[in-house]
């Protein structure tokens, strides 16, 4: 319905109109202020981690290494600081760096691609299985009295898997296989 004299919209249409863009302006900047400039996931949040059977992650083991892992890890010459981890957060699991963080989990079931004919790789004392996903690698410490897992964006070069494996190669004994 128009108005007669002018033929514009009647004053009610415009009103709501401009009102509804208003909310969307607001909207628009409040989603723009809450997101860091980069795009990136904020490093201040919590990091959300699926959970994953670690039936062993309790183990004195597990509260050994965790507790003598590295504060920091050097990634191609950049640190990668500790990550907090979401509640609820998997037991004998750290974190560290962002976007793509490197997360070491401790107790985990042995992996159902260990078997006699797995190719491993020993760094620094440590026999690895790696088993290699759309971005990332995994890699498994198979050789010690719990299993370990280590998840490393592809960009992250060998210098977390060096220090994990030192830390492992300290605080935790070698065991023999188990296939």
């Amino acid at each position: 319905m128009a108005d007669t004299d002018t033929g514009a919209p009647p004053k009610v249409v415009l009103v709501t109109a401009s009102l509804l863009v208003a909310a969307l302006a607001v909207a628009v900047a409040v989603v723009a202020l809450t997101k860091s400039s980069s795009g990136q996931p904020d490093p201040n949040q919590p990091l959300a981690l699926v959970s994953v059977p670690a039936p062993q992650a309790g183990s004195p083991d597990c509260a050994k290494l965790i507790a003598g892992v590295p504060a920091t890890l050097t990634s191609n010459g950049k640190e990668l600081s500790p990550r907090t981890l979401a509640e609820p957060a998997p037991k004998a699991t750290v974190a560290w760096g962002e976007p793509d963080p490197v997360v070491l989990r401790c107790g985990l079931e042995r992996p159902p691609e260990l078997t006699p004919t797995a190719q491993l790789r020993v760094v620094n004392k440590v026999q690895w299985l790696q088993i290699e996903q759309g971005g990332s690698a995994t890699w498994y410490a198979v050789d010690r009295p719990v299993y370990l897992a280590l998840t490393v964006p592809e960009s992250a070069g060998t210098g977390p898997l060096q220090a994990v494996s030192d830390a492992i190669a300290a605080k935790l004994p070698v065991k023999p296989l188990k296939f």
